[in-house]
């Protein structure tokens, strides 16, 4: 009787331990690394005025006023839709505008590797079917093909939105996984 308790008694303490471990073992959140987003220009008020945009490292929509803020943000003057970052440095390189989204999708899913001639500081104008390489703060570096734009005035403010699908690099390279 006293071994056969002993013997569950040992077995329940290495069940309760396993339990404990697996339940405490936390398995880390895998972050995409590409997708599809809509992103605007709708002012949101707090305590203060903000917007919300993407940030690639955590491939989320975040606020301006979140630590880290978002990469980019998109904007418009009433007729042109522009992405902008607060990196304060030339960010954003047109890697190409296609004639459709067919094309677009070809060459987007095809760009494995790119060189940058020159960055710019706004991407500027973004339409539809075009390619857009960006470089955040840190050195890493996203591409973007340009799905589908709004830019107009609502309600007396120059409305922006846009929906891009991207590919980000978070090794610091210019080079992206094909499909």
């Amino acid at each position: 009787y006293n071994a056969a308790y002993i013997n569950m008694k040992k077995i329940f303490l290495i069940l309760l331990s396993v339990s404990i471990c697996l339940l405490s073992c936390k398995k880390d959140k895998e972050i995409p690394v590409s997708g599809i987003v809509t992103i605007d220009n709708t002012t949101q008020l707090s305590q203060t005025y903000f917007v919300y945009g993407f940030l690639f490292s955590r491939a989320e929509i975040v606020s301006t006023l979140d630590n880290p803020p978002p990469d980019i943000t998109v904007e418009s003057d009433g007729t042109n839709l522009f992405f902008q970052t607060n990196t304060y440095k030339n960010s954003f390189y047109k890697f190409g505008e296609y004639d459709n989204a067919d094309a677009a999708k070809e060459v987007f899913d095809s760009l494995t590797t790119v060189s940058v001639t020159q960055w710019v500081g706004l991407a500027y104008p973004v339409e539809p079917d075009q390619i857009w390489i960006y470089r955040t703060g840190d050195e890493h570096y996203a591409k973007l093909r340009i799905v589908s734009t709004v830019s107009e005035v609502r309600e007396d403010h120059d409305y922006a939105e846009c929906t891009f699908e991207w590919a980000y690099q978070p090794d610091g390279s210019l080079t992206f996984p094909g499909k």
